[in-house]
């Protein structure tokens, strides 16, 4: 099976420019070819995870944290039920991502082999009030 690539406009949140601290790059449940490409989580096991290595277009390995949060599940009380990648602030910093660049995540199913880049963000700047108003998917999609 051939290479499958997918892609996420960045938030501040994701990109750490807000300040803040979150829990990684959310993957909705409904992204199950995205999920299929990953190593498999074990659902019965609590909080489940994996990591990834993921080579740039410079060819640095990065290393990040893929986990089912998933104490809904298992904990009464319990409220999250998500898959995310974390430790990926590190290489945000390294390449200058920003709010509205693209992540791009790359691999071949079953193969555990990826790569990831940052597309820059190619909106225009300074854009004049009657100019139309860019409607942006803030969500994963599969382009590849």
């Amino acid at each position: 099976m051939g290479s499958q690539t997918y892609e996420k406009p960045l938030t501040a949140n994701d990109t750490g420019e807000t300040g803040g601290h979150q829990a990684g790059i959310h993957i909705p449940k409904s992204q199950t070819d995205l999920i299929a490409l990953l190593p498999f989580l074990d659902p019965a096991q609590k909080n489940p995870d994996a990591w990834l290595e993921m080579t740039d277009d410079a060819g640095v390995t990065w290393r990040f944290r893929y986990i089912y949060y998933n104490n809904r599940l298992h904990d009464e009380g319990g409220t999250r039920d998500e898959y995310r990648i974390t430790h990926m602030t590190k290489f945000f910093r390294a390449v200058g991502a920003t709010e509205g660049d693209v992540l791009v995540l790359t691999g071949s199913p079953g193969s555990l082999t990826y790569s990831v880049s940052v597309r820059r963000d190619e909106a225009p700047q300074g854009e004049e009030a009657s100019a139309p108003v860019r409607v942006r998917l803030k969500g994963w999609r599969r382009v590849h």
